[in-house]
């Protein structure tokens, strides 16, 4: 399913960086607060295919931009902030006035009609599930169980920029190829697939119910380095293993980063740990 909005034409200046409105695992925010990583300049637009919580798209906030994502789920919360913002909060204040242990696993188990509401479980579920982990079962379902965390409407919240900076977004469900084949001239793709290496469980990891397979990571490397051929420029976080940097020795700067893992449940058990960040 693909779902879009006909793109303004806009200025490409970007705004002051913002907080994500998700907690995402793998989420890129500490690549800017550990000054690691900066968005290159770039006259066109910026294209994400595996859009995620949407860290660097927030900090960068482009005018133009392509997301994508192949969460449908996912990219109906954006939708829904970008286009149904007001009616959308309301419906999260209704579910930090009710959220209980109870009522968080009767929502898990809702299944709702209409989309901005689908959104709004979704972030209600995101803000109160053990460390705003996405899971799902064998038929699709979220099963994350609830976290610890009580709180669901945050000091930090800002909606409407949250929406005022998708305005100039076209969003979709879709393949990461169908999205990077878009980029051309002046363009710049970041692109932080799921970290498959040649050897981990026989070449795969699960992406949401979709298998992210090692042929994975070379049709993305191969739509990469077609978009620069059309004159994209391009920014790939990835892991940080040898299967990954021999896939990339021909093409790129590669740079491993340093960072602290936050999945653990207990601080003391997160350890330090890198990842390859290839630019064009």
């Amino acid at each position: 399913m693909a779902t879009s909005r006909s793109q303004p034409e806009i200025s490409t200046m970007t705004r002051e960086p913002l907080k994500p409105f998700l907690k995402w695992a793998g989420g890129k925010r500490w690549m800017f607060e550990s000054g690691q990583f900066a968005t290159p300049e770039f006259t066109g637009r910026y294209i994400e295919p595996f859009l995620g919580g949407g860290a660097v798209f927030f900090e960068t906030r482009p005018r133009r931009s392509i997301l994508s994502d192949s969460n449908e789920r996912l990219i109906e919360v954006y939708l829904a902030i970008r286009d149904d913002v007001q009616r959308l909060v309301p419906l999260l204040h209704s579910h930090a006035r009710l959220h209980s242990t109870s009522y968080y696993y009767e929502t898990r188990s809702r299944n709702y009609s209409d989309l901005t509401e689908r959104a709004a479980q979704f972030l209600y579920l995101n803000r109160t599930c053990w460390n705003g982990l996405y899971r799902e079962n064998l038929k699709g379902n979220f099963n994350v169980p609830i976290g610890t965390k009580q709180t669901v409407i945050l000091a930090t919240d800002n909606f409407d920029a949250w929406s005022t900076a998708l305005h100039g977004a076209i969003i979709s469900a879709a393949d990461f190829e169908e999205t990077i084949d878009l980029a051309g001239e002046g363009d710049f793709v970041f692109a932080d697939p799921p970290y498959t290496v040649r050897h981990n469980m026989n070449g795969f990891v699960k992406y949401n119910q979709n298998i992210f397979a090692w042929q994975d990571q070379v049709r993305l490397r191969d739509a990469i380095r077609r978009a620069t051929d059309r004159g994209a420029k391009f920014a790939i976080t990835n892991a940080d293993h040898e299967s990954v940097r021999d896939l990339y020795k021909d093409f790129g700067h590669q740079r491993r980063l340093g960072r602290h893992s936050v999945i653990a449940a207990k601080a003391t058990h997160r350890s330090h740990s890198t990842e390859l960040l290839i630019t064009s």
